[in-house]
């Protein structure tokens, strides 16, 4: 059989004859790694083009014993679901599961033993990636009708609203802008490069859509009404926070996850003001969702640079000077920031999608 289209095995054994052992035992069948510690075995998986099917892992070593050895694969996301099989001269079996081992062979190891238990991990391996696949395959599949769904919503909202068509689109795309600008080398942005991978911001790009979509249950009295609103009239307009919030979860009520989180936050707090003087809720500084926050720079920057059935275009430098002015009161600092430094970006998006 050519090696090359064998399954790895990677076997970790201080103790040369052991190695050799389970060598002979296994390498018919599979191309089998050695390592004769946890570091060795570590420094060889981080390093591996193709990650083995199996890890035989002696429990009694220098430098790095088993127990320790498989913490650290464990905590690795991109090594943690290889099969590790534990290998120990004592009965150690309830700690060997306990540690995450998925089996136990004893020594010296019975040759059928070694075979069959490696084999079954294997294809219970091959299995579980298979599922996976497919589990990855069906998610996409949904969340592309998801953002088909969403967009087409948005864009209802939009045309009720009397709006040109690109309001939706042009919010996005600066929230888009602000995000990579959080998330590049600037040491400044760090910690909200941090959140950011953490929340999924392509997810939050296009939740962004629905920010609006609370509007549909405002009567159009008052949605399209040309002046200022009166405050009974504007109490009502703020309840699309909470109407919005409402609409997402009736959507979304089968896709519990970050998808959810994010329109329902974006929905439901890009009214809420840094020094807590916004709505619906009167929250403040970074008890405000982080999407909610460039959400909220990025809608108000586009009200103010278009017409509105309520109001004129403000100019470019005017808007940018708004949303400065308003620093550590309406609007998150570090965003304000962010936009100044990058506000030819949000000028050009303006001027392609008018």
């Amino acid at each position: 059989m050519d090696n090359t289209t064998k399954p790895s095995v990677l076997v970790v054994d201080d103790e040369e004859i052991n190695v050799m052992l389970l060598e002979g035992i296994l390498e018919d069948e599979y191309t089998v790694v050695t390592a004769n510690d946890g570091t060795e075995a570590l420094d060889i998986l981080w390093h591996s083009k193709v990650l083995p099917k199996v890890v035989l892992l002696d429990v009694q070593m220098p430098k790095m014993g088993g127990f320790e050895t498989l913490k650290n694969i464990k905590a690795d996301d991109s090594l943690k679901r290889i099969p590790v099989i534990f290998i120990t001269a004592d009965k150690e079996e309830s700690k060997s599961l306990a540690a995450g081992a998925v089996d136990y062979i004893s020594k010296p190891p019975n040759p059928d033993v070694v075979r069959l238990r490696v084999k079954n991990q294997i294809e219970l391996k091959n299995y579980s990636d298979h599922l996976e696949e497919l589990v990855k395959e069906k998610t996409a599949e949904i969340m592309g009708s998801m953002d088909v769904m969403l967009q087409a919503m948005a864009n209802i909202i939009e045309y009720r609203n009397l709006e040109s068509g690109s309001h939706v689109k042009r919010v996005q795309l600066y929230t888009e802008a602000l995000i990579n600008q959080l998330m590049g080398r600037s040491s400044r942005y760090v910690e909200y490069a941090y959140q950011l991978k953490i929340l999924d911001p392509d997810i939050i790009i296009k939740s962004v859509a629905l920010h609006d979509v609370g509007k549909i249950g405002i009567p159009d009295k008052i949605l399209l009404k040309p002046g200022k609103l009166d405050p009974d009239e504007f109490e009502i307009m703020k309840t699309h926070t909470t109407l919005g919030k409402k609409i997402v979860e009736s959507i979304l009520r089968n896709h519990e996850g970050i998808y959810l989180q994010h329109c329902r936050d974006i929905a439901y707090c890009h009214h809420e003001r840094f020094d807590g003087k916004g709505y619906p809720r009167g929250i403040a500084g970074y008890d405000i969702p982080l999407a909610a926050r460039i959400a909220s720079v990025a809608d108000v920057y586009d009200a103010l640079v278009c017409v509105r059935v309520y109001k004129a275009a403000f100019s470019y430098k005017d808007a940018i000077k708004i949303i400065t002015d308003g620093s550590g009161s309406q609007f998150d600092p570090i965003l304000t920031k962010v936009l100044f430094d990058i506000q030819d970006e949000f000028i050009a998006i303006s001027e392609a999608y008018k």
